[in-house]
């Protein structure tokens, strides 16, 4: 397996009608690598956003979806999500906020 840095953990950010909801309890929804696991998703987000600091990961691997193009059949990759909590003295993660 391949070194994993801190810039290669969070993908992209997931913005939903539920993520949003949960930006108020100061939780935000990541798109991350698939080998990633949570102490390397509590790094990076501690690492490229100052001022934040981590309470809780939650991640779920998310199986992809069948696909049909004609009668040849296949699957959408397979993505990891991941629901990271913040603790109530750390700052909001900028990148969501005026969304």
């Amino acid at each position: 397996m391949a070194d994993i840095k801190y810039y290669d953990v969070i993908l992209k950010p997931v913005i939903t009608e539920k993520s949003m909801k949960g930006m108020g309890n100061k939780e935000y929804t990541f798109l991350v690598h698939p080998t990633a696991n949570k102490t390397q998703i509590k790094e990076a987000v501690q690492k490229m956003f100052a001022g934040t600091k981590v309470k809780k990961v939650n991640t779920m691997n998310l199986p992809g979806k069948k696909k049909r193009r004609g009668t040849s059949v296949g699957f959408t990759a397979k993505t990891k999500k991941a629901i990271v909590k913040l603790t109530e003295d750390s700052k909001d993660i900028e990148l969501f906020t005026g969304l």
